[in-house]
């Protein structure tokens, strides 16, 4: 059986040594059951590749599909209504005695039946999709209870069933404190966290390991117990991590060889270093950034004179980042913590794909790995992180097959 090779195409490979994106211009991407077999300019195309069937492509730019690499999709309800109370002047704590915040979220999720839940996300998902992503990962942590956050995590798998996407899973039970363990967070960390996590692995449910650490969330040494368990399972481990304030949580993070540390906005520039040393990727989410009016900045420089790869998410969840276009958070690295448009690209597509240990198969265009492309009607791939809105994709290459958006 022969493959196909995709022409008439500019193609953005993203390989990590090469400059100006790896831009091939008359590219010709051969793939044979679902993997790039060959890529390069189609004037060199091997002979022996002539007798396959060619997919014109109408001059369209073609990049590694993308991916989101932290997202909290699978929720109930949603806090509009607490959007619109805070620009008529309510504070968060006036918000939160009322029920708002994440413990509104929190009893939505639960009340919620599976079907519902993955109805909304469903909806959720088909934007993302349309921005050209193929993988996504899906966080629990807002049902707070094992039968819940496992439910949560359930709901996440169902998704491959139903959308053309790969979901990799986070166990984040360890988000946020429950009203009924209100003040016992090392009881919580105890009876459900931790056991939680074991119920969930042994069911299948669980890639990786999240937790919050922060002064609102959980502490270094709570954090450390549920990574001590992660350890014990042979589950990496990721971490919110210097959002809010430094409580060297990235360094910590690296200390359990994380794939990454997500937010980052408080890291101290010397823990860069810790970070490159350990190869954990810096996830940058510009869209809670954004919502919340943040002023502090990532220490960019610091992260780049490291070495430290740096992915861009969109962070989707109804509180602090009610977003679900990848393409707009890369404009948002880009405007708000100034990163070039090369980088915000990589950041959606290879450092995301490391950031969830994805790197063999996703994130760029090279012989051997996943043909899981996006087809756009843009003729740079600047274009992709310049321009705010609008569709832009105008196909999708699913393991080799191509549709059309």
């Amino acid at each position: 059986m022969t493959g196909r090779v995709f022409i008439n195409c500019r193609a953005a490979t993203m390989v990590a040594d090469e400059v100006g994106y790896g831009l091939i211009d008359d590219a010709a991407i051969a793939v044979d059951e679902g993997r790039i077999a060959w890529v390069g300019p189609r004037g060199v195309l091997p002979r022996d590749l002539d007798c396959w069937e060619r997919v014109d492509l109408g001059d369209a730019l073609v990049t590694p599909a993308l991916v989101d690499c932290h997202t909290h999709i699978v929720f109930g309800g949603d806090r509009s209504r607490e959007f619109a109370l805070r620009l008529e002047g309510a504070s968060y704590e006036e918000i939160a005695k009322a029920g708002g915040g994440i413990r509104s979220t929190v009893a939505a999720t639960r009340e919620a039946s599976e079907e519902e839940l993955l109805a909304s996300a469903l909806r959720r998902v088909d934007d993302l999709i349309a921005d050209g992503v193929a993988v996504i990962e899906v966080k629990s942590g807002y049902g707070l209870t094992i039968e819940h956050e496992m439910r949560m995590l359930r709901v996440a798998r169902a998704i491959e069933a139903e959308r053309p996407v790969r979901i990799v899973t986070s166990w984040l039970a360890a988000h946020a404190l429950p009203p009924e363990f209100e003040g016992e967070a090392d009881r919580y960390i105890d009876e459900i966290v931790i056991p939680g996590l074991q119920a969930a692995a042994a069911e299948g449910l669980v890639d990786a390991v999240d937790g919050f650490c922060e002064g609102i969330g959980f502490s270094p040494a709570q954090i450390r117990r549920v990574f001590e368990t992660a350890r014990d399972l042979g589950i990496r481990v990721k971490l919110h991590a210097e959002q809010l304030s430094d409580l060297k949580g990235a360094v910590l993070a690296a200390d359990y060889d994380a794939l990454s540390a997500d937010h980052l906005e408080w890291l101290a520039p010397g823990d860069a270093a810790k970070l490159a040393e350990k190869n954990v990727v810096a996830v940058l989410l510009p869209g809670a950034f954004y919502a919340l009016r943040e002023t502090r900045l990532p220490p960019m420089e610091a992260l780049r004179e490291a070495g430290v790869a740096m992915a861009l998410a969109t962070d989707c969840n109804p509180g602090s980042s009610p977003l679900s276009s990848l393409r707009l958070a890369m404009n948002m690295g880009c405007t708000l913590f100034r990163m070039t448009a090369e980088e915000a690209l990589a950041g959606a597509t290879r450092n995301g794909a490391k950031a969830l240990g994805l790197e063999a198969d996703y994130g760029t265009i090279e012989a051997g790995k996943r043909a899981d492309l996006a087809v756009w009607d843009v003729s740079h791939p600047d274009y992709l992180s310049y321009w705010i809105g609008g569709r832009l994709l105008r196909g999708r290459i699913v393991a080799g097959t191509h549709y059309h958006a």
